[in-house]
């Protein structure tokens, strides 16, 4: 190569599918090294397609963590597949993810089974590797590579970032040679203001997830730079009940409170920003049914 001579970039979308809860906002964020996806326990935290985007060696790999793939029960329920199998499909590969511990059964079985209409390369992720013996391991990836045509098979711990590094490589090298898409630095395509209300959103799961179903929604209203160079903002938990209002409130507030620190110091800490952050609730019934939240969490309403 002279001196005159770019290196060669690659770039290219990777979608990431797997059964609600088998680590892919984890793996996401271990592959960006930032924070671009919200991860609770509780099942079905991510709704819309979030887009992590990593930078290595002369790649760059936009990750698109989509929701889980899981049976439908509701109308949002069925708006979450259909975006994840979209995504999938829009993608120019396909990282399979599957729980190692809990195997291949339930909505991971049914998964494979659908993979069959994706004609995407796609490679196989078995996450929590340190928590399975290598064996089950080794008979779990014949297993799957038996269903489904993998390029490839890597044994992952998204928590500790272990087996993450030849993720990077392998794709690094597999997406097609192309112009980079984001600037070097961007990590996320999620707007400031819709990261932080997921960081809220995920504050609330975390403190009631066995108190408050997942039909809540956090919407932010008013983002203000202010002078001295903070950052006020006002955000929207909408419940569909008043007894959900009051559980999100709390004894004299108290919940409420809490939720508001810890996303205050999390958003302030992505932002390096001072950020003043108010949260009110509010009871809008059977938003699940309205066509305008959907468009607003990037959902396609379905009929």
């Amino acid at each position: 190569m002279t001196e005159t001579q770019a290196p060669v970039t690659h770039s290219g979308f990777v979608a990431l599918i797997g059964a609600p809860n088998a680590g892919k906002s984890t793996l996401v964020n271990q592959l960006v090294g930032a924070k671009v996806s919200i991860v609770t326990h509780k099942v079905q935290t991510t709704r819309a397609i979030v887009r992590g985007i990593a930078t290595h060696n002369n790649a760059q790999i936009v990750f698109v963590d989509t929701p889980g793939i899981f049976k439908p029960r509701r109308r949002l329920d069925r708006a979450m597949v259909t975006t994840a199998w979209g995504g999938a499909k829009d993608a120019d590969l396909v990282m399979v993810l599957i729980d190692a511990e809990r195997g291949i059964k339930g909505d991971a079985d049914a998964m494979l089974t659908s993979l069959e209409g994706v004609h995407q390369p796609k490679i196989l992720i078995l996450n929590k590797l340190d928590r399975v013996k290598p064996e089950s391991l080794l008979e779990l990836a014949a297993t799957a590579n038996e269903r489904v045509k993998f390029e490839r098979t890597f044994m992952v711990s998204a928590l500790t970032g272990a087996g993450c590094g030849a993720i990077l490589d392998y794709l690094a090298e597999a997406l097609p040679a192309g112009p980079w898409y984001y600037p070097e630095d961007q990590i996320s395509d999620l707007p400031m203001r819709q990261l932080a209300a997921e960081i809220t959103r995920e504050k609330l799961y975390l403190r009631l997830h066995q108190e408050l179903p997942y039909s809540s929604h956090v919407e932010t209203e008013k983002w203000e730079e202010k002078p001295d160079g903070s950052v006020r903002i006002e955000q929207v938990i909408y419940v569909e009940r008043d007894s959900q209002k009051k559980i999100v409130l709390g004894h004299k507030g108290e919940t409420i409170r809490s939720i508001g620190q810890a996303a205050r110091k999390e958003i302030g800490d992505i932002l390096e920003q001072k950020v003043h952050l108010f949260l009110f609730v509010k009871v809008r019934e059977n938003w699940g049914d309205d066509p305008e939240r959907y468009r607003e969490m990037g959902l396609d309403f379905p009929g």
